[in-house]
């Protein structure tokens, strides 16, 4: 039994795992071009077992070539889609498995479970989440790019972003004071007028034993947020410095009012007492502390800590996203200068 020769191995390698019916026109097609490099080699002078295997080198791996017959991806997922699939992943993992740990960490937090869990629990309900994300969602755009599925999104140039605005704007600022203003008058006109008034007497939501020294504190905070604004006017962009400014002021007003919370020391006592006096079946005593033995209020207090605390971690990430932005955009108009070209 005489041995197949290299150009036959290579031949039966790339035909064998393509449709019978286009074997024998592949089988053809492979013969002649590879005959045609091979005398073309031995023209140049080379032996015919090296110019052989020189051919065959060239080709390449017998698999990738048939693929290219067969029309059939090598990769997991192409260019065709791979800009959608990173996108979608990008939004998923951005919002849901966060989504997941501020909900299981919430519900440990109610159900009294001690630190230690509530921190392990939430990591590994938001980890398993995001593997399931990662996996699932690229497993659906590997399955379209092998079935050659349309997902209908076609780019022309509608499509286009329209230019980032200035994160330092004129109206951002104006937003910002007007907010600042209507917080530090909403705090006067708790304590001075208040939001609930009992017997024609103002009964304050915030504990009046914060003032002055509490209270003056988070003035000081609302004041130092102000200018804080005015000088992300000034600069007119964001930048690292000021993202990380920004971060250590939302984490000093979040220790303020967690240390609070937790010592029981910023609500009004009197506030709660009413409460319970006005709640109906459940409060007839009139006493917090007695209406409190179903976790009532513990449990309002942990939905108002973990509001806060959503509140200040959105604060942070919207300032860096806005510091990585101008970052990028200074970067691109630096590159674009660079090569002459203008926008």
């Amino acid at each position: 039994m005489t041995s197949a020769t290299l150009t036959e191995r290579y031949i039966s390698a790339t035909i064998r795992s393509l449709n019978p019916a286009a074997q024998a026109d592949v089988r053809a097609e492979l013969e002649a071009s590879i005959a045609d490099a091979v005398e073309a080699r031995l023209e140049q002078g080379e032996a015919p077992a090296d110019a052989e295997r020189a051919v065959l080198t060239e080709l390449g791996d017998p698999g990738i070539l048939a693929a290219g017959y067969a029309d059939r991806p090598l990769h997991l997922i192409g260019p065709r889609y791979y800009l959608t699939w990173w996108r979608l992943l990008k939004v998923l993992l951005l919002t849901v498995p966060v989504c997941v740990l501020g909900v299981v960490a919430l519900g440990q937090t109610i159900s009294g479970a001690a630190v230690g869990e509530i921190i392990s629990s939430s990591i590994l309900a938001a980890g398993a989440v995001a593997i399931h994300l990662c996996f699932w969602t690229t497993l659906v755009f590997v399955v379209l790019e092998r079935a050659g599925t349309d997902t209908g999104e076609t780019w022309n140039v509608d499509k286009l972003p329209e230019p980032m605005e200035n994160s330092g704007g004129r109206s951002e600022l104006i937003a910002a004071l007007v907010f600042l203003g209507i917080a530090a008058g909403a705090l006067l006109w708790d304590r001075f007028r208040g939001f609930v008034v009992v017997d024609g007497e103002a009964l304050p939501i915030l504990d009046p034993r914060l003032w002055p020294w509490g209270i003056a504190a988070l003035f000081a905070l609302i004041a130092l947020e102000a200018v804080f604004a005015i000088v992300v006017f000034v600069k007119g962009r964001w930048s690292t410095g000021l993202a990380v400014a920004n971060t250590l002021l939302a984490l000093a007003f979040l220790a303020w009012a967690l240390t609070l919370l937790l010592r029981g020391e910023l609500v009004n006592p009197d506030f709660l007492s009413h409460i319970t006096a006005v709640g109906g079946e459940g409060f007839a005593t009139g006493d917090a502390k007695a209406a409190d033995e179903g976790g009532i209020f513990r449990i309002l207090a942990v939905l108002l800590g973990f509001g806060i605390a959503a509140g200040v971690g959105w604060d942070i990430v919207d300032g860096w996203i806005k510091a990585v932005r101008a970052r990028r955009g200074s970067s691109i108009g630096g590159a674009g200068r660079g090569i002459g070209w203008t926008p």
